[in-house]
Order: C-alpha cells, then sequence, then structure tokens
C-alpha cells in the first residue's frame, strides 16, 4: 500500500479554535518548539458536532488556519480535521478539509455478515501467531480463534470506515488527504492484539491511515488530568507502539503510521512517559486537543477586568442548562453538579479567584474540576451571546494571546514533544 502525496510527519498536534480568533497564537507555540529544533504539524480539527453547536462551517476552520498561517510567515505544511465523521456527515467537510478522523466506534459490535467474516479470517488468518518485538514484554501471541472473535467484533465497524475512506478518495482524489482512523470512543480499551487485528483489516480494506487512535485504559476526560494508572497505561502505549511497527512491516502500512492520543489536552501525567517512549524508538505520536484553546480564552477574559462580566456570564448560563450542555459530553466529563458553585458566589469572585478556579496548572491549590469541565462544555452558550462574546475576545486580545501560546507550548507541546 503506497502512501498518498500528502504527509503528516513524526509529530503532529490536532489545535481546537472554537471561535477562528486563536490560531496565530497557537503557531507562536509551535514556532517555539522549532526553536528547539522539534517539528510539530498543525491539524485544525473540529467535529460534526462542534460545527452544529456554534453554528460554524468547515469552510471557515479552514478560511481562518489559512489568514492565521499567513498571517505568521508559517512555511511548514498545516492541515484541517474532518473530526469524528462518518459515511453520513463527511459531506459537509470533503471540499475543506484534507485530514479525515474516520470514527467507527458506533460500530463496535455489530456483526458482519457470516460469509464475510469467514473471507476475513481466510484472509487474515497467514498473519497470525507469535509476534516479536523489542518492546514487548516478551511474546505476543494472536490465535485464529482471536482473530475470529475479533472479526465479530469489529469487521463491520472497519468496514464502515473503508466505505467512508472510499467515499473522500472518489471525491478528493488519491494522495490528497490525510487519514485517521479512530476507536477512542470505544467502550472497552482494545488490547495488542486487537490493535494488530485492526491494523491489519485497514490494510486488507486498503485504508492508507497515517494515524490511528485507540481507545486506551484509564479516563480521558474533557480538560483535566488523566485519571488511571500512569504506569499502566504506560506499558499499554509501549506495546501499542511495537504493535504499529510490526504491522507497518507485515501490512505495507503508511511508514508514516503512529498512534493518535484522543482527549489528549491536559494530560500532564502522561507527557513524559509518553516523550520518553518516542525518544527511545524515533516513534510518532499525534494528540489531539481542541477544548483546552476555548479554556484559555475564558481565562483571558476572566484576567481582565473589563470582560471578567461576560466570563461569569458564561458560567451563570452554562449552570442552568448543566444537562443540555453535559448529554453530548456525557461519556468524557465527570461533574459533581452538586460541587458547582453557585453563579450568585462566581458573581462575587475576582479575576484571581475566577483564574484560579479554572487554570489547570500541576499542582495548583485553587484548581476546580467540576468547574474547569462545565466551562469546558460551554462554549455553545458563548456561541449564543453573539458579537458580544466575539468582541470581548478582541478586546482581551493580548491576555487570551498570552495565555493561549503559553498554555499550548509550555503545558503541552514542550513535555510531550520536546522533552523538559
Amino acid at each position: 500500500m503506497k502512501t498518498g502525496t500528502l504527509v503528516l510527519g513524526r509529530f503532529s498536534i490536532g489545535i481546537g479554535d472554537r471561535f477562528g480568533l486563536e490560531g496565530r497564537a497557537q503557531l507562536r507555540a509551535l514556532k517555539k518548539a522549532q526553536d528547539k529544533g522539534v517539528e510539530v504539524t498543525p491539524v485544525w480539527n473540529k467535529s460534526n458536532r462542534e460545527h452544529t453547536l456554534i453554528g460554524t462551517e468547515p469552510s471557515t476552520t479552514r478560511v481562518a488556519a489559512a489568514n492565521a498561517v499567513k498571517a505568521e510567515g508559517w512555511t511548514r505544511p498545516f492541515f484541517v480535521d474532518a473530526d469524528h465523521i462518518g459515511l453520513k456527515t463527511v459531506d459537509r467537510f470533503v471540499e475543506a478539509c484534507d485530514f479525515f478522523t474516520l470514527d467507527v466506534a458506533d460500530f463496535i459490535g455489530k456483526a458482519a455478515p457470516d460469509n464475510e467474516i469467514d473471507q476475513f479470517v481466510k484472509a487474515i488468518t497467514p498473519h497470525t501467531g507469535t509476534l516479536r518485538h523489542p518492546l514487548l514484554d516478551g511474546e505476543l501471541k494472536v490465535s485464529v480463534e482471536e482473530l475470529r472473535t475479533f472479526a465479530k467484533k469489529y469487521l463491520y465497524a472497519l468496514q464502515e470506515a473503508g466505505k467512508t475512506y472510499v467515499h473522500i478518495k472518489k471525491n478528493k482524489g488519491e494522495g490528497n488527504f490525510i487519514t485517521e482512523v479512530s476507536v477512542d470512543e470505544a467502550y472497552d480499551p482494545q488490547t495488542p492484539s486487537e490493535l494488530y487485528l485492526f491494523l491489519a483489516g485497514l490494510a486488507h480494506l486498503g485504508i492508507a491511515a497515517q494515524t490511528v487512535a485507540p481507545k486506551f485504559s484509564g479516563k480521558f476526560l474533557k480538560g483535566i488530568d488523566y485519571v488511571g494508572n500512569v504506569a499502566a497505561f504506560a506499558k499499554e502505549f509501549k506495546e501499542d507502539v511495537a504493535v504499529v511497527s510490526i504491522a507497518m512491516e507485515k501490512f505495507a502500512l503508511p511508514k508514516e503510521l503512529k498512534l493518535s492520543v484522543h482527549s489528549g489536552s491536559d494530560k500532564f501525567s502522561l507527557y513524559p512517559h509518553i516523550h520518553s517512549i518516542l525518544k527511545q524508538t524515533g516513534g510518532g505520536v499525534h494528540l489531539k486537543t481542541a477544548g483546552t484553546t476555548w479554556l484559555e480564552e475564558v481565562i483571558g477574559l476572566a484576567a481582565d477586568k473589563n470582560t471578567l462580566p461576560i466570563a461569569k456570564k458564561i458560567y451563570a448560563l452554562a449552570f442552568d442548562r448543566f444537562e443540555e450542555l453535559r448529554k453530548p459530553y456525557e461519556t468524557v466529563v465527570e461533574i459533581e453538579q452538586g460541587k458547582l458553585p453557585k453563579p450568585s458566589s462566581v458573581a462575587q469572585w475576582s479575576s484571581d479567584q475566577f483564574v484560579g478556579a479554572l487554570k489547570h496548572d500541576q499542582g495548583s491549590k485553587t484548581l476546580d474540576r467540576n468547574f474547569r469541565q462545565l466551562v469546558h462544555i460551554a462554549f455553545p452558550v458563548a456561541s449564543e451571546m453573539g458579537d458580544e462574546y466575539r468582541n470581548a475576545l478582541i478586546s482581551a486580545r493580548a491576555s487570551i494571546e498570552q495565555n493561549v501560546t503559553y498554555n499550548l507550548y509550555t503545558r503541552h507541546i514542550e513535555p510531550l514533544f520536546v522533552g523538559k
């Protein structure tokens, strides 16, 4: 299988920009990495859900990204991601995007026809057996019985990815887009054997993916650090890197193939471990973030006394619409509603109090994870405020841009890609 003309590169980062004003500040963070000799490719990602909630279109994301690239003099590659799409939603993105995240989690567990399962098992059986790699603790054994169990669980999902991929290729042309396949919103984490067979399935169906987003163990909640056993994650990530390496060689998958970490922002406890493994192996990674930049916008508003009332208004409106805002994100937020501060109390807060509750510094004594998660999913409220919100963003430009650049580079890019 040949890699297309477009190449993502070893390191890349999905950067959300919900309201299209932070591209320049985000690129400044990437320039800091360049100054350290590390190239990280920006991918502006926005899902169909986010476009719908905000009332934007993929074309607006493309225009905002292109304007930021031009203004900052960015001469390296950049991409615009159709994030978490499928065959039903892809057409909205085809013209404006050149990166497509094919999300097939909803199809896991749906059975393909028995004859198609039999054909798949027959095709992949020669690739079962004992797998060896320096990063594996011992051997990885993949049996034909495991393959059949996998096919019953995952083949239909792979076929859905294949249909979407063929549709995009027909409209964009081979080599004119980057493909990621995502199963990160599955209920259960994939084992190394399942990831190996999933990659075998991608190759079998002719899907030239450059990144794959598995479901890792532990919790990847929006806007807060990893919840789980960090040592167990590090072992799992290392095994998955090994499986990707094995699969690239066995199945002639694109040599750029790498793991993608979704809901990857603010996972500070994981970055040093991922960095160490990548340094050891020479592997790459795609870190997908989105809401962390939106949160820095709100922090920037709160830090400016003139726009602090706007930040408070966003919280008050979100507090009253808790269930509505939570529902689309119920699998990736854990908010103890009874512990949220009352809007009447927040209304009396100083800038320092609001910023302290929202800002995510490691070891912070004032961070309120419930407060932060609610603000994280409150962006539709800001969108409904229209010019009131956008004018506030313009008014607090200096504060916001400084926060966005610092957050993206110092908290994310430096520990993960550059290393401290």
